[in-house]
């Protein structure tokens, strides 16, 4: 494997990047990536791939497609494989806990989990120590090591309700739910403008910036995406919105927001300087000293795995997003 070449940023917002080399060209397609990704069975990589999360190419594939000498191959690794982390004591806000799952109130500012430049401080680094005792009994075969999975991610600036596994067949049991879309997941957004109507969509694919590999766009060869929107509330200037996502692509509503000209506010990677165009200077300038984006993912419903309870919990905002609106 020494002449693959992989690259992988924190919190897996950029994908794994492989180039084949000839030791390893006629490789069907899932093989490879079992061969050379740790922490992901085949079976989970060829539904990955059969969910267009792998593109060859530029070009969504099948499991049982031969690689070729020099073939690009990008993977976007859309659920934290279960593997193990370093446990760390870092305050946790715990929504919900069982024996099974747990959901957690992630802050703005925490990676989700570790990636090559990030390896502590994380949400994973958390779980790991405060939920021990669990896993431990969960894990018994392998004592020495601490095992979970995190079943899907926020973004590193984005504060929220995610759900945690705590054991394999949990995490397989809410990973299907999410690739079924049986998982509600609703979010507040402040975007700049104001949208003309109350309710819309956005149905785009979504790929890799080849320009700038930590952007994503509205791409024809992307990945499909949907995002439906509705007004909360209009402010001068700003749009509150409620937006649910039907896929889990990367920067997804922020690419969206961006694409109908509705950037996220704060977002410095996709709303093209907006901030900086606001007239009143005290708005303006509590923008900049916001610390993160106007993205909180306030909702979410599942299904518990094993007792079958549909299960709803809501997050409000965090204080530094409500005292910007209470400044509009």
């Amino acid at each position: 494997m020494t002449d693959i070449q992989n690259t992988q940023t924190a919190e897996a917002e950029t994908p794994n990047n492989f180039v084949v080399d000839a030791d390893h060209a006629g490789m069907r397609l899932d093989a490879y990536l079992a061969e050379n990704i740790e922490g992901w069975s085949r079976s989970r990589l060829q539904r990955l791939i059969d969910n267009e999360d792998v593109l060859v190419n530029d070009k969504a594939a099948k499991p049982s497609h031969k690689v070729r000498e020099n073939d690009e191959i990008e993977i976007d690794l859309v659920e934290a494989p279960v593997a193990r982390f370093e446990p760390e004591n870092i305050p946790l806000d715990i929504v919900f806990e069982d024996e099974f799952l747990a959901v957690i109130n992630k802050p703005a500012g925490m990676v989700v989990h570790p990636g090559a430049g990030v390896q502590t401080g994380t949400l994973a680094n958390a779980i790991a120590f405060h939920f021990a005792e669990s896993f431990a009994e969960q894990n018994r075969q392998d004592p020495d090591s601490i095992r979970i999975g995190i079943v899907h991610r926020l973004d590193k600036d984005t504060s929220g309700l995610i759900v945690v596994a705590k054991t394999d067949e949990i995490h397989e049991a809410l990973s299907e739910q999410f690739r079924e879309r049986q998982v509600y997941k609703s979010y507040i957004a402040l975007v700049h403008g104001s949208p003309e109507q109350k309710i819309g969509k956005v149905e785009a694919p979504i790929g890799r910036n080849k320009h700038n590999r930590l952007r994503m766009k509205v791409a024809t060869h992307g990945r499909s995406a949907l995002s439906l929107w509705k007004v909360r509330k209009r402010y001068d200037k700003f749009t509150l919105l409620d937006v649910e996502i039907k896929t889990g692509r990367t920067h997804q509503i922020r690419v969206h927001m961006g694409y109908i000209n509705h950037p996220v506010v704060g977002d410095e990677i996709y709303n093209e300087g907006r901030d900086n165009t606001i007239m009143d200077h005290t708005v303006r300038n509590a923008i900049a000293s916001m610390p993160r984006f106007f993205l909180h993912a306030e909702q979410l419903s599942f299904t518990h795995p094993k007792t079958q309870e549909r299960m709803e919990f809501t997050q409000p905002l965090p204080k530094e997003l409500n005292d910007f609106l209470d400044l509009l």
